[in-house]
């Protein structure tokens, strides 16, 4: 069973870090881009940030500069390092990948179960 799976949220002050790790697991033949998504309570689910297989990035205007992506290709593993937390990013963070599992298959969306992150005083 193919499957992503996040961990290392929690509660930090504003100012504050965490470090967000997603695995992917299962039979996996490739796994293009990756990425970090967010929904806050009352609103849509928003990009944080995206990865390519090469390591190019993409990050939302509202994490530049506090947010760092990365993989490990071999490991099938993407962290996300925020720092300089701020109220505003409170939410639950999606793991995202674009998966193909078998030679010949489109690459599919995926998504992990989500983890909480709460920046609070």
């Amino acid at each position: 069973q193919v499957q992503l799976v996040e961990s290392g949220g929690g509660l930090v002050q504003p100012g504050g870090s965490l470090r967000l790790s997603c695995v992917a697991s299962g039979s996996i033949f490739r796994i293009n881009d990756m990425g970090w998504y967010r929904q806050a309570p009352g609103k849509q689910r928003e990009l944080g940030a995206r990865i390519t297989a090469g390591g190019n990035t993409k990050y939302a205007d509202s994490v530049k500069g506090r947010f760092t992506i990365s993989r490990h290709n071999f490991e099938k593993t993407i962290w996300l390092q925020m720092n300089s937390l701020k109220y505003e990013d409170t939410a639950v963070y999606y793991c995202n990948g674009d998966l193909v599992l078998r030679l010949f298959d489109q690459p599919r969306p995926y998504w992990g179960q989500g983890t909480q992150v709460t920046v609070s005083s």
